[in-house]
């Protein structure tokens, strides 16, 4: 049609169409007219090909002041708003006209985009109903919880939905093992009255220590019979990495505040 520009489809469909066709029918069916057709045969590149990049229509209101002057100033300062960059740079310049300020913003955010300080990349977690459950020891030892004046030596199972927020937990008498995890997992469960479809601890190191490797293998099949009997799958997250049991590790951070 008159007045629209050919895309890349209609010159593929031309071509196709040329093949048995004449020019004027092969046009037809690509949607153009035969005076565009001859054009592209003459040209037969797509028009995406063809385009050549824009080219500033003006002058550069920032030409020997941005690299020259702001960059610097973001390099020392990287924190600096464009309106205060702006306004510094209309004091020190009172006779150059800088075009708009949405002109600078532009370029410091672009610039910021591939020279700027890098950004932390957070995921942010969307937990589903019923899908997750997370176990965690906490040593309560800084709380100096004592029994008739004796230091009670123990520890807090904790165990969270992330969900609905749902949080059971138990004391344990003694140090982390499997036991203590199955003992506090199970009353969990229990008072849950139902159980996720995962469930993730940390790496149990804690509880695998000083085991030989016979030991090791045997606790192991022990916890996945544990999850297999409730129809949980046992996840556990990567050893050091103890945000990735944040969803538990940060509940009990903010239950301890004083």
């Amino acid at each position: 049609m008159a007045g629209r520009h050919i895309n890349d489809h209609q010159v593929r469909l031309f071509m196709t169409n040329r093949r048995n066709d004449p020019v004027a029918l092969a046009a037809a069916k690509a949607g153009f007219s035969s005076a565009t057709a001859y054009r592209v045969l003459q040209d037969t590149r797509p028009p995406s090909q063809r385009r050549t990049p824009r080219s500033r229509r003006r002058p550069d209101p920032l030409a020997g002041i941005f690299d020259e002057v702001v960059v610097p100033m973001l390099e020392a300062a990287p924190g600096l708003r464009p309106i205060a960059i702006f306004e510094e740079l209309r004091r020190r310049y009172p006779e150059t006209v800088f075009g708009s300020r949405r002109t600078l913003e532009r370029r410091i955010r672009d610039w910021r985009a591939m020279n700027g300080q890098d950004r932390e990349v957070i995921f942010r977690q969307v937990h589903e109903a019923g899908r997750l459950g997370l176990s965690d020891f906490t040593c309560m030892d800084d709380l100096d919880v004592s029994i008739a004046g004796q230091p009670l030596d123990h520890l807090l199972y904790h165990f969270r939905l992330p969900c609905g927020g749902f949080e059971h937990g138990h004391v344990i008498l003694g140090g982390e093992s499997f036991v203590a995890l199955a003992e506090g997992l199970q009353n969990a469960l229990w008072s849950a009255g139902g159980a996720p479809k995962l469930h993730r601890t940390d790496s149990l190191s804690a509880a695998f220590r000083n085991l030989d490797a016979d030991a090791r293998i045997d606790l192991t099949r022990r916890y996945d019979a544990l999850c297999a009997h409730y129809g949980m799958e046992p996840t556990r997250n990567n050893r050091g990495v103890a945000h990735e049991n944040g969803a538990i590790e940060s509940a009990m951070a903010i239950s301890r505040l004083p």
